[in-house]
């Protein structure tokens, strides 16, 4: 493998949280830097594939580079139609409060550090892009899975896009579709992504790449996903608290009681 890929790939990121952060400054606001967080990895991949050496699986790298390419494309043109428009997510809103002069230190609290976290998750898409060995049983699961991610994410976002925009539904939970079956869908189908790309980076002899999936797996479940959203929403809605006593919080499992109300939404 071509480490001298991995090792350039920060710089390239680095120079993109440049560009985001710049235009955020301007703006005075941070929500880019969601749209910029999927490119970071399609961008990644780019790298990796440029450095391919002479005994790299074409086939492997490329497939992977086009499942990182849709995937990318998919959630960075969603975050980018959600946030036109929209004010500063709460999220942000929270740590310019407490990291003032917030324009220059969102460069490194921020940007800087997700084009961070981005480069290190990244090492099974450098593993499996990189790899020589054929194309195996271990790439059919890792694909089967990352299409079942990709499909589920998908589908989440859109269901709760298409709930969201009708009046009606102003102020309440939504609980319908695949959000009936646990309370973060969308986050649930984003962790089964980054298992199959780890399955081909395993397929291609990088099994080292574990920290990659698992730091992602953890951001969702315990930092900037599940448990962030999890306390915003108990405090601002009463009643997400039934919500969470009926509806399993990440792995999708039947409603605990067959009569829940679906008129409860995000």
């Amino acid at each position: 493998m071509n480490w001298h890929a991995y090792q350039n790939a920060p710089a390239v990121l680095i120079g993109m949280a440049l560009i985001g952060w710049a235009y955020s400054a301007v703006r005075r606001n941070v929500n880019i830097v969601d749209v910029m967080w999927s490119l970071f990895f399609l961008v990644s991949s780019i790298v990796y594939c440029l450095g391919a050496g002479s005994s790299t699986n074409l086939l492997r790298a490329h497939l992977v580079l086009v499942m990182v390419a849709l995937w990318a494309t998919r959630l960075a043109t969603y975050l980018a139609l959600r946030s036109h428009g929209a004010a500063e997510d709460r999220r942000y809103r929270r740590i310019r409060i407490n990291n003032e002069p917030f324009w220059i230190r969102s460069l490194y609290l921020v940007f800087g550090l997700q084009a961070l976290l981005a480069w290190v998750i990244s090492l099974p898409l450098f593993g499996a892009i990189q790899g020589s060995p054929s194309i195996n049983v271990l790439d059919v699961a890792g694909c089967m899975l990352w299409l079942l991610g990709f499909c589920w994410e998908g589908i989440a976002d859109w269901q709760l896009a298409r709930f969201k925009a009708m009046p009606a539904n102003r102020g309440r939970l939504m609980t319908e579709g695949l959000w009936r079956y646990s309370r973060h869908p969308n986050y649930f189908g984003e962790c089964c992504l980054w298992w199959g790309y780890y399955l081909m980076a395993c397929a291609a002899g990088a099994w080292w790449s574990l920290p990659g999936p698992a730091l992602i797996t953890f951001l969702l479940l315990r930092v900037s996903g599940v448990t962030l959203l999890e306390a915003d929403m108990r405090d601002r809605r009463p009643d997400y608290a039934e919500y969470v006593k009926t509806t399993n919080s990440f792995f999708p499992w039947r409603p605990r009681h067959a009569d829940m109300p679906l008129n409860s939404a995000e």
